[in-house]
């Protein structure tokens, strides 16, 4: 699992992005697993992540943060990336960021991809 660490803060919530080559759900849930043992990201708020596999399609899972998964999904689609868990994580700050928590996840996945 790549860890990049927090990518950004906004109103006092932490973003933070990482991700790992996976092939089937066991890998996902492997991968997950292992981004768990690390305390601060099993404490988070949120771990909203998305994978397109080649050979069943996207997964993905909100995490509590409505509709940030499918915006990971669509990321991937667009750059073609198959085969590619990307986790964002969010410690909640205590203010809604509203809209601009669907930005910030597009910031933390763009951060990431760059970087491949």
């Amino acid at each position: 699992m790549k860890l990049m660490g927090q990518i950004l803060t906004d109103k006092g919530s932490k973003y933070a992005v990482s991700g790992c080559a996976v092939t089937d759900r066991a890998g996902v849930d492997a991968a997950l697993k292992v981004l768990k043992r690390d305390k601060a990201y099993a404490k988070a708020t949120h771990n909203t992540w998305a994978v397109q596999l080649s050979l069943t399609g996207a997964l993905k899972a909100d995490d509590g943060e409505s509709g940030a998964g499918m915006i990971i999904v669509r990321m991937l689609e667009r750059e073609g990336l198959q085969d590619h868990l990307i986790v964002v994580t969010r410690w909640y700050g205590g203010k809604h960021l509203g809209g601009d928590r669907f930005r910030h996840v597009q910031t933390c996945v763009r951060a990431y991809l760059d970087a491949l």
